[in-house]
């Protein structure tokens, strides 16, 4: 039949949307030289909070009627 997918709770939307903001924000406080400790490792974090963020989403469309 294939995967039917619909749209996610409001709660795993909410929580990845602040997970992909987080995700902004570090990246711009990096390259603004806000935050300490090299652009690489802020970089790093907010690549895998974006990651994280679109990971959850995609769950909450795939999962939500399993």
């Amino acid at each position: 039949m294939g995967l039917r997918l619909t749209p996610p709770t409001k709660n795993v939307f909410y929580v990845s949307i602040i997970c992909i903001v987080f995700a902004v924000a570090l990246y711009l406080f990096g390259v603004l030289g806000l935050v300490t400790g090299g652009f690489a490792s802020v970089a790093h974090f907010a690549f895998w909070s974006a990651v994280l963020g679109w990971f959850m989403l995609t769950l909450g469309v795939a999962l939500k009627g399993v």
